[in-house]
């Protein structure tokens, strides 16, 4: 298979997809079950909008009418995903960053962060532990729990043991209730796929019987400019049996799961993809959807169903008359890095449904994303149009003040929310 573009332009925008940049909201129209697609738009180049990032001063960000929100942990590595643990306790995964500069806080106080300047900070490829003993929002202990990983970001807790998707390979590691740092190194249970790694993310969550476990693996490319060698195992979610780390495909023709979560009651896996790039601000949509079990989802040949992206070559009907639409739409180039269901935990209105982090666009001149959304669900589906629940992560004059990624319910009642651009842990509550 070939690309029919410029061979080596995903390789050369693929530098810059972590850069910090855009924020406004593109036409309701492209959100929800239904969105309506513009035809296909090629330029030599996309718009490219990179914000310069700043601290957060006495700022925070904004959330709902009756909650708070307080940064828990700062002066992070990297921090890309969270786990709660059953004690409280919460694991996050610091794992690589890219060739953009992060913010790195000066200090604390009283919550918001009060840094000074900015820096390059690296990736931890550690798992930073945090505890609040005393139950009152204040997590006072944060200890190195694991150390020397390869860009962890997924996590899932199963039956006393802690499994960690590093880029490279799915390891875990013995817990008991409370344990504040691993008792030696991880052992592996498989191996993943980790050449070249255009998309290196990947994602995790745990079947509800915990037997098997659902590993996101983007693609190598936009759409298959390095062939389809390069593609051998990727675009797809893959099940691993959690004892032996036997694997198979899942469910495929997915360009890249960002993020994955089981759906209370039902066991169905809900992920979040993000969509091929070089076609316009408004295509392609980065969606939310669950994943069906042998289920093909479009890429390379189609996107949102049977829409057809006339750049592959060779093209296959075949496949694409096979293709799954997706559930819901995001909008395009939000960056959609973050998946949770919600629960009565976090009040009336906000108890059926999914949280989602959006990173935010890097290749449009009106930005979007740089928010946490909370999209409604009714009968066990996604319903209606998302609902802003944490922003302000970009100021009025156009620059970044952080970039959400990983979002996590904690049952207690709190929504705990990875800022990558910070190296932040936010936390959400009601008041």
């Amino acid at each position: 298979m070939k690309y029919s573009r410029l061979p080596l332009l995903g390789i050369v925008l693929a530098g810059l997809l972590l850069c910090a940049c855009d924020g406004a909201d593109p036409d309701p129209a492209q959100y929800g079950a239904n969105p309506t697609l513009p035809k296909p738009h090629r330029g030599i180049l996309p718009n490219m909008t990179i914000a310069e990032p700043i601290p957060w001063g006495d700022q925070i960000p904004t959330v709902p009418r009756g909650f708070s929100v307080s940064a828990i942990a700062s002066d992070l590595k990297i921090p890309r995903q969270t786990l709660v643990l059953p004690n409280g306790d919460i694991l996050v995964a610091e794992g690589r960053g890219g060739n953009a500069p992060t913010l790195k806080p000066k200090d604390v106080i009283a919550g918001p962060i009060k840094a000074k300047g900015t820096t390059r900070v690296k990736g931890g490829n550690r798992l930073t532990l945090l505890r609040d003993a005393e139950g009152d929002g204040t997590y006072e202990l944060k200890t190195v729990f694991a150390e020397n990983l390869n860009a962890p970001y997924g996590l899932a807790l199963v039956n006393n043991y802690l499994y960690v998707a590093n880029q490279d390979a799915l390891v875990r590691f013995a817990y008991s209730d409370g344990q504040t740092q691993a008792d030696g190194p991880p052992t592996k249970v498989a191996d993943l796929p980790s050449e070249i790694n255009h998309h290196w993310t990947k994602a995790l969550a745990a079947s509800e019987d915990g037997r098997f476990l659902y590993v996101g693996i983007g693609s190598n490319s936009n759409i298959t400019e390095r062939g389809m060698v390069a593609e051998a195992n990727r675009a797809m979610v893959w099940e691993i049996n959690a004892e032996t780390g036997a694997h198979r495909p899942y469910a495929t023709g997915l360009r890249n799961p960002t993020a994955l979560t089981i759906q209370p009651g039902t066991g169905t896996l809900w992920a979040v993809v993000n969509e091929r790039d070089e076609i316009g601000p408004n295509l392609v949509p980065d969606y939310l959807t669950s994943v069906q079990e042998g289920g093909f989802y479009g890429w390379p040949y189609s996107y949102w169903g049977k829409n057809v992206d006339d750049r592959v070559r060779p093209q296959n009907p075949q496949k694409v008359a096979a293709a799954l639409t997706p559930d819901y739409a995001l909008g395009s180039h939000v960056a959609a890095l973050g998946v949770d269901f919600s629960d009565a935990s976090m009040g009336p209105e906000f108890t059926d449904g999914v949280f989602v982090g959006e990173h935010g666009s890097w290749n449009r001149k009106d930005p979007v994303g740089y928010k946490v959304i909370f999209v409604p669900f009714s009968n066990g589906r996604p319903s209606g149009q998302p609902i802003d629940f944490v922003t302000g992560f970009r100021d009025d004059n156009g620059k970044t003040r952080g970039r959400p990624v990983g979002v996590t319910v904690d049952p207690k009642g709190a929504l705990i929310v990875a800022d990558d651009l910070a190296n932040v842990i936010w936390r959400v509550v009601r008041q």
